[in-house]
């Protein structure tokens, strides 16, 4: 019975040797991997703590970069949807609206299209009250029907899209 437990705890011994052998050469290899997608400096005469660091503050960096192309994208991306929403109709609004601006007046461009009408609304989060007073006032004082209502949000920005059909349109006076 000794015998058997002086051979597993041999067993066991070797075990933990082969495991920690290959766990040596798996940090190695990853080490290397590692130092082979860093920018190429004079890092062999830092210490391998140097170089782990200066590998960490490296993809940091990247993340930073990351980070601000995915912000940059999702802005090209939202205001490429609103020009395509706009496109029906005038370009004007889409090529005026600035989105570096943060604070700004609200804006809308109403486009008719025979009895259906198109309008386009830029706020900032601040007032947005003024998407809700629209949508008021054309549904319960012009009467009309709200087909399509969608918005976007960018920054600061607030992008309405609101499409309906008119019943009946009053201008001027009730004669």
């Amino acid at each position: 019975m000794d015998q058997s437990h002086l051979n597993a705890s041999q067993s066991r011994s070797v075990d933990r040797k082969t495991i920690e052998k290959n766990r040596r050469i798996q940090m190695k290899n990853l080490y290397s991997e590692l130092n082979s997608l860093l920018p190429q400096t004079s890092r062999e005469s830092l210490a391998l703590p140097d170089q782990l660091d200066e590998a960490a503050n490296y993809i940091k960096k990247l993340q930073v970069n990351v980070e601000k192309k995915r912000e940059r994208k999702r802005k090209l991306l939202a205001t490429t949807a609103f020009e395509k929403l706009n496109s029906t109709g005038s370009s004007s609004m889409s090529s005026s609206v600035d989105l570096s601006m943060p604070r700004r007046l609200p804006r809308i461009e109403i486009q008719e299209t025979g009895p259906v009408l198109h309008i386009f609304l830029v706020t900032s989060m601040e007032h947005k009250f003024i998407f809700h007073e629209i949508t008021r006032l054309i549904t319960e004082e012009a009467g009309a029907e709200m087909t399509h209502a969608g918005y976007s949000i960018v920054d600061d920005a607030v992008f309405h899209t609101l499409q309906c059909k008119v019943m009946r349109l009053f201008f001027g006076s009730d004669d």
